[in-house]
């Protein structure tokens, strides 16, 4: 009975806003009905729900999963395959993709893309997503910055490494979609 009750809990509790942060990922309210159908089947079928001590936690860690599972379904489509070759033997891509002009698609997917990576960036450990900025957006040096904070340098390689792993993930769906 505790375990229909943590059950029941939580999807009066985390539903509503684990329906939102699905649909803002994924292309359709079905395929976000669809990932939290899987989250729900996904946490029902646990033999022992009371090991997981943030429930919150694990329900987001287990959808963002799903959708990047969804994400990975889909075949992704290689620059390759936009290319045709010309009389030369050449590749060639058309030329709407070498464009540099911004149209309103490009600049909210831009935006769209700006939100969900800062979005990332924030779920970083404070000392990881500090490497990152202070590496990837201002530039400074591992070295200069295991100076800065006075830590090792193998400390502030695995900061980063760490960090650099967590917005792939994050952001793989990102890469896959577009």
């Amino acid at each position: 009975m505790v375990k229909q009750q943590r059950i029941l809990y939580a999807v009066q509790n985390y539903g509503k806003r684990l329906f939102s942060f699905i649909r803002s990922r994924v292309k359709s309210d079905e395929d976000a009905e669809d990932i939290l159908q899987d989250v729900w089947y996904q946490l029902s079928s646990l033999v022992d729900i009371e090991p997981i001590e943030q429930l919150s936690a694990w329900l987001y860690r287990v959808s963002r999963n799903r959708i990047v599972d969804k994400h990975r379904k889909l075949s992704p489509q290689s620059l390759e395959d936009l290319a045709y070759e010309d009389e030369d033997g050449e590749l060639n891509y058309p030329q709407a993709m070498l464009t540099d002009q911004a149209t309103p698609d490009l600049e909210l997917e831009s935006a769209f893309f700006r939100e969900e990576f800062y979005a990332a960036l924030n779920e970083l450990p404070q000392k990881q997503r500090d490497v990152f900025v202070w590496n990837e957006l201002e530039d400074m040096t591992l070295q200069e910055i295991a100076d800065k904070t006075g830590d090792n340098i193998k400390t502030i390689i695995s900061r980063k490494r760490y960090a650099v792993a967590h917005l792939r993930d994050w952001l793989q769906y990102l890469y896959n979609e577009y």
